[in-house]
């Protein structure tokens, strides 16, 4: 099969961004090896410059260009991560920069982007709309396009993660990649397999766009209507015609996984191993924990970015703790005395829950006269602990019920 790159491609990318990118760890997790029951190694590219792996192809592609083209500066579409390291990397080489992004790509990535001396246009609900946006603008500006995936020099630039994996783990049995358009997936995938082929290579994609899935069981390029998933980053309908032949040949397989999969393991990475990674960041580790990976030995799961929205993480947080069983709100009724809700309190306090907010209703139809109804939200251990708590409630009269 006629390659469109080769491993040669990525190692001259690898040599041009040496002393630009960072070597980001690869990091053995302890805690997420016992949960899988292999050795479990995070790529932790949400460590690299810009929060994520995109800085890498941006730069390659970017070098590229002829000084002509250069001048004229460039253009991309993107969901944020691919705009944050396009626009660093046109700023380390003096190029003008215009980024499309959705209008609902997250603020914190917008903002950076513009940071970083880029014109930021919003546009589009998701990463293919505010593709055809930037198309139409190239066309006006005469800017060289810079894809998010589907592009040789981009995809050859993803590809030296997998160098630096082969480096520092010779022995690694697999490599679990998320998957959007696939340019990251096809240049590990590429690069790894031709220096060592008997390392498996897995990709994971969001339930909710599962594109790539589709393609690779289907043995012919797929598209999807919508891509709807909170792994923002991977939000891609339509994957690349220059990834995907790479895929085909170079990928194992590929899995997919759940939001609420992808919404527990960010948790997850955040408590046990203080690690802040956006979606498409949790997505490979979601996978493996969740034993969708038939995999054994040394295992690495690439971690693609860390830009998460602020706002977006506090949603994450509430929701984990709630499913948990660690945050609840609890509803109860009480005759309306003085002193009788300090009581109630006085058995919860006993009984090592925190308080964090109480609602007191005496005046709603289905509520009796003298009686009042109590809703409290409380912090717990565990789902252990609130099964003590409505046991104690029990106990002393009340009939607690969890709302």
């Amino acid at each position: 099969m006629q390659k469109s790159i080769s491993l040669a491609d990525v190692q001259q990318a690898h040599q041009a961004m040496y002393n630009v990118i960072h070597h980001t760890p690869l990091d053995k997790s302890v805690t997420f090896s016992g949960m899988a029951g292999y050795d479990v190694y995070l790529k932790l590219e949400n460590l690299q410059k810009t929060g994520s792996f995109k800085l890498r192809g941006a730069y390659n592609k970017i070098h590229s260009l002829t000084s002509e083209e250069k001048a004229k500066g460039v253009i991309a579409a993107s969901a944020g991560n691919h705009a944050q390291g396009v626009a660093y990397a046109a700023r380390m080489m003096e190029t003008k920069a215009t980024i499309v992004m959705p209008e609902i790509a997250p603020l914190a990535k917008v903002m950076a982007t513009r940071g970083y001396g880029a014109e930021v246009v919003l546009s589009g609900t998701v990463y293919d709309d505010a593709f055809h946006k930037a198309q139409e603008l190239e066309v006006e500006t005469k800017q060289t396009f810079i894809h998010a995936f589907n592009d040789e020099a981009v995809i050859a630039g993803q590809g030296t993660i997998g160098l630096e994996i082969l480096q520092e783990l010779e022995d690694v049995s697999a490599i679990v990649v998320p998957i959007g358009g696939g340019g990251l997936i096809a240049g590990i995938a590429l690069a790894v397999k031709e220096l060592a082929p008997h390392v498996k290579i897995y990709g994971v994609q969001a339930q909710g766009a599962p594109a790539m899935y589709m393609s690779k069981h289907a043995h012919v390029l797929k598209s999807t209507p919508d891509a709807t998933t909170i792994a923002d980053g991977i939000a891609v309908k339509i994957p690349g015609n220059i990834t995907f032949p790479i895929v085909e040949q170079y990928v194992d397989d590929i899995v997919v996984v759940d939001d609420e999969a992808i919404a527990s393991t960010i948790l997850m990475m955040l408590e046990r191993a203080k690690l802040m990674v956006e979606g498409a960041g949790a997505i490979a580790l979601a996978a493996i924990l969740n034993h969708k990976i038939p995999a054994h030995g040394k295992v690495v799961s690439v971690v693609s970015g860390g830009n998460v929205d602020v706002n977006f993480i506090s949603r994450i947080i509430e929701r984990g703790l709630v499913k948990a069983g660690r945050r609840i709100k609890i509803s109860t009724q009480i005759t309306d005395r003085p002193g009788l809700l300090q009581q109630l309190l006085t058995v919860i306090a006993n009984s090592r829950a925190n308080v964090i907010g109480v609602f007191h209703d005496r005046v709603e139809q289905n509520v009796p006269i003298g009686q009042a109804i109590i809703e409290i939200s409380l912090e717990t251990r565990d789902a252990l602990h609130t099964e003590q708590i409505l046991t104690n409630l029990r106990e002393h009269g009340y009939s607690a019920k969890i709302i």
